[in-house]
């Protein structure tokens, strides 16, 4: 998208919001300082992680990692302001797109009854082109957008809840089809905080010259460029 399209600002008319994902960190690195905006407005935002992270830091054995991950990811919630945090149990680097995991959403979705679902992005690609996208977030974020229409479906998984049909739209964040974004400027640096908190995840990355604000702001300059602000988190919405 060039300068010259733009992009608009979502809908903010809503009071409650969930957050799905595949692993602790995934919000923190391009969301979370649009999730600090809207708690600030008073608005409900649920995270629900599919996994605990687990596998995510190469020296740390799983069974040592993933707690160390949820509680990194439950201080990273509460420094935008979210304090209610789910983690699924689904296997880190291998879920699986299918009915299961559909039906494990629909069951989240029914029981919290969001106005908005948010998810990641879920395109083969992260800049339209070559930079790869990881397969936990195409399956999670493809698995989300179909739960959305599951749960809205008394037929479809009849045992996983009461059907729940009033979820607006679904928000992808950080895909390369966007065409909506969120003023993030009065928020930024609370995203920053945020990200810092998943310190043994950076730290196991082996990255010695990562800088979280440094990292945020080439992506939220831009796309705050594209809006008309300072700073800004990019999403690509559907409509269910």
């Amino acid at each position: 998208m060039s300068a010259s399209e733009g992009l608009q600002p979502v809908d903010e008319d809503w009071q409650k919001a969930l957050a799905v994902v595949a692993h602790p960190d995934d919000l923190e690195f391009g969301s979370s300082a649009a999730i600090a905006r809207w708690t600030a407005q008073g608005k409900e935002i649920v995270y629900v992680l599919l996994t605990s992270g687990e596998a995510g830091i190469d020296g740390i054995a799983p069974d040592e990692c993933g707690p160390l991950r949820e509680a990194e990811q439950i201080e990273s919630s509460r420094i935008v302001g979210v304090s209610a945090v789910e983690f699924l149990g689904q296997p880190d680097g291998t879920i699986e797109y299918g009915v299961p995991l559909r039906r494990v959403i629909a069951e989240v979705i029914r029981r919290h009854q969001p106005e908005i679902v948010i998810t990641n992005n879920f395109r083969d690609t992260w800049d339209g082109d070559v930079l790869m996208n990881q397969a936990d977030h195409i399956s999670t974020g493809r698995a989300t957008l179909d739960a959305v229409r599951d749960a809205a479906n008394r037929w479809i998984f009849p045992d996983a809840g009461e059907r729940w049909g009033g979820v607006k739209q679904v928000w992808a964040a950080g895909s390369p089809n966007s065409r909506h974004a969120a003023d993030t400027t009065d928020t930024f640096s609370i995203g920053v905080e945020s990200l810092k908190a998943h310190k043994a995840y950076i730290d196991g990355l082996n990255w010695p010259h990562f800088d979280a604000e440094e990292f945020l702001e080439g992506n939220s300059r831009p796309t705050g460029t594209l809006l008309g602000t300072k700073y800004a988190t990019r999403f690509e919405v559907f409509t269910p």
